[in-house]
């Protein structure tokens, strides 16, 4: 298995410390606000990748922090009249409840920043005592000279690290770069005691000491998007290496953006969409496939097309879940090993079990999602053929079929994917695409069956214009001898 380290700027082979396991540690929200797409393609990412290290037969110790002290936090809870607590309680219960929709599974701990203040100032006290840091009228900062590495992570100059980064200018800085360990307090804000009066820790100071806490002074994987590498993970890896002088972590793994009109997606920019307000009109399932469609350090184009794209994707692969359950008698089983492996070494057996194989080729190479996909489509292919061929299913087509359904099933699952049962997901698709486009049920079978009557007494104009208005609003007919078929497309 290959990961892309963005410390390395490379591929590497990844070796976790201890053989066997995996600890990984991902930045999380800060808790002020509804979560939006950018922070499910975060989630997501990482939750594929945890599940596709623990299908490889990894123990993985997944760690994830929310921040629950914070400017913002800060100012909704004044704004609001409410304390700091009750703000971010409130956001980390929607949170949960986005992740549990989406089906992101829970990690191993979600620590909270106001868990782990002690920590923060014995880890402040350090690097004073190292010459790492230094206190000014009850702030101290990390004085980033004194760490010669520092910008490894983001391989970024000096100079250029003044100009473009989110610097605070501060007159009892000695560099515009030094960065804040621990702020004393003002009036309104939440402080705690420490050796340098009341105050509050700073934001990066509280990811390197509960990745220490939970998984050690150095771990496997530390994880976050892209916007994370600087600031926040250049000054994490500063402030642990240079308390600790061990590395923070093996492999440092940055998710891309979520765009709109070629612009990150996020709050400051106005132009996100909540995860409660997508889930009003997608199925889960196709938010995860639109989010791992790509690669996951490549960015993600949202648009209505993207998503439609997403859709009609997942109804490829659910379509082909349901003609082979259609095809399979009543109480076949689950493509279990001890059913399959008669047929494992014939014909259509060993065709689709390439398809596994080369899923985890590409999941093996810095988790490729896309070519991962991509096999998949060409597995369905092949079995929508077979599905096609005679009306059986005799005992080698049912062998092959529940085969066929159990590689579908094994990858789907790494992927989040293909959890419901096939007429069950196409019946809530349906729901929602009709109520997304404001579409009424009972007004399409009125126009359908119209147009059937049409149809009928050969009155072909007004049957294409019902066509075209049905079409119009995303809904394709299939004409048959039975009669017409409608779906949203």
């Amino acid at each position: 298995m290959n990961i892309y380290n963005t410390l390395s700027r490379k591929k590497e082979e990844f070796i976790p410390l201890r053989a066997g396991h995996v600890g990984m540690y991902v930045c999380g929200i800060t808790a002020y606000d509804l979560c939006h797409m950018g922070h499910a393609r975060s989630a997501v990412v990482f939750d594929v990748i945890r599940r596709y290290l623990e299908y490889r037969g990894y123990q993985v110790t997944f760690i994830k922090n929310f921040t629950d002290v914070d400017d913002k936090i800060i100012q909704r809870a004044n704004s609001e009249g409410r304390t700091i607590f009750d703000i971010a309680s409130r956001f980390i219960q929607s949170h949960n409840e986005d992740m549990g929709a989406l089906g992101v599974g829970r990690p191993t701990a979600a620590p909270r920043a106001t868990e782990n203040i002690d920590g923060m100032i014995c880890l402040t006290q350090t690097l004073l005592d190292k010459g790492l840091a230094y206190e000014e009228g009850g702030d101290v900062y990390f004085a980033v000279e004194e760490f010669p590495s520092y910008g490894k992570l983001s391989g970024r100059k000096t100079e250029d690290m003044i100009a473009g980064a989110r610097v605070d200018v501060n007159e009892r800085k000695r560099n515009p770069l030094d960065f804040a360990l621990w702020k004393a307090s003002r009036a309104g804000e939440p402080a705690w005691k420490s050796p340098w009066g009341q105050g509050r820790p700073g934001w990066h100071l509280e990811c390197s000491v509960m990745s220490a806490h939970f998984l050690g002074e150095t771990f496997d994987i530390h994880g976050g998007g892209e916007d994370l590498i600087f600031p926040h993970h250049e000054n994490e890896l500063a402030q642990s290496e240079g308390a600790t002088g061990k590395p923070l972590a093996r492999y440092w793994m940055h998710n891309g953006f979520i765009r709109v009109n070629h612009e990150k997606m996020s709050k400051s920019l106005g132009n996100f969409f909540t995860i409660k307000e997508m889930l009003q009109s997608y199925h889960p399932e196709v938010l995860r496939f639109f989010l791992v469609q790509s690669h996951y350090r490549s960015p993600v184009d949202y648009s209505d097309n993207t998503l439609r794209e997403a859709r009609l994707a997942m109804g490829r692969f659910y379509s082909c879940l349901k003609a082979i359950k259609d095809k399979l008698p009543t109480g076949a089983g689950d493509g279990g090993p001890r059913e399959i492996e008669s047929d494992r070494s014939e014909g259509r057996g060993v065709e689709i079990a390439q398809y596994r194989e080369r899923f985890i080729e590409a999941m093996d190479d810095d988790f490729n999602t896309p070519r991962a996909l991509g096999h998949m489509f060409d597995a369905v292919r092949i079995i929508n053929g077979f599905l096609a061929e005679g009306n059986g299913p005799s005992r080698k087509q049912r062998n092959a079929l529940l085969q066929a359904r159990s590689m579908l099933l094994e990858v789907g699952h790494i992927l989040g994917i293909f959890y419901e049962d096939p007429d069950v997901y196409m019946d809530r698709d349906r729901e929602k695409e009709i109520s997304r486009l404001g579409l009424d049920e009972k007004d399409i079978e009125r126009l359908v069956a119209e147009r059937w009557q049409a149809r009928l007494s050969k009155d072909w104009k007004r049957a294409d214009e019902i066509r075209q208005i049905l079409a119009d609003k995303g809904v394709d007919l299939q004409d048959g001898p039975a009669g017409t078929v409608w779906r949203i497309v």
